[in-house]
């Protein structure tokens, strides 16, 4: 873990799963690609203060029948100075082929066969377990509540934003929450007027 000065250049990239951000930090000693969740909360721009790297790996994926492999740091906090200023046309340019992190989450883990269990010769096995509680003289437990009484419904920004809701005046997101979520989160924001502060990573309503 390392805390360096840099320079943050953010990009849009419209994918098939819609628009997400990805960056590359220019810092001294060396340059890395940003792909973490709390990037799709910016605009484009270049972003410049000081960076938290909790983590740097090399990476690869498959675009457009290549292999592309980078460098890639894990950014925890972000101390930025101002707001970011526009990418120019001399800044970093970045491929349009890049692959949404969502789909590199969501890319499937081998399974994992299951140990077979052997019995020892002589051990007793376990009685079966009643497949129901009403069964084998087994008492029937409390019953789960039902998630909502009736005539009632939970309003949908509160299950999109859980314990952040009611909004204040000020929103700060959870970049640790499901990629996916995270990004409803802040489409849904932006729909109702709040503004995003880079220097605090916050969004702000409207005055």
């Amino acid at each position: 873990m390392i805390k360096i000065p840099g320079r943050l250049t953010v990009r849009t990239i419209h994918g098939r799963n819609g628009p997400f951000n990805v960056g590359l930090l220019a810092a001294s000693i060396g340059e890395f690609v940003i792909k973490d969740p709390q990037l799709d909360q910016f605009s484009e721009g270049v972003f410049e203060g000081e960076f938290l790297l909790i983590e740097i790996r090399p990476a690869s994926y498959f675009a457009g029948g290549r292999l592309v492999v980078e460098v890639r740091a894990k950014v925890g906090e972000m101390l930025l100075t101002e707001d970011g200023m526009l990418v120019t046309q001399h800044g970093p340019r970045f491929d349009s082929a890049e692959v949404d992190p969502l789909e590199e989450e969501a890319s499937p883990a081998p399974p994992v066969p299951p140990a077979p269990s052997t019995p020892v010769p002589g051990e007793p096995t376990a009685p079966p377990v009643p497949s129901s509680q009403g069964e084998a003289g087994v008492a029937p437990g409390p019953q789960a509540p039902e998630a909502h009484a009736a005539g009632q419904e939970t309003h949908p920004d509160a299950e999109l934003f859980g314990l952040l809701w009611p909004l204040g005046q000020s929103v700060k997101l959870d970049p640790t929450v499901d990629r996916a979520l995270f990004r409803r989160q802040v489409s849904r924001l932006k729909e109702l007027g709040y503004r995003f502060q880079a220097p605090t990573q916050t969004w702000q309503a409207a005055a």
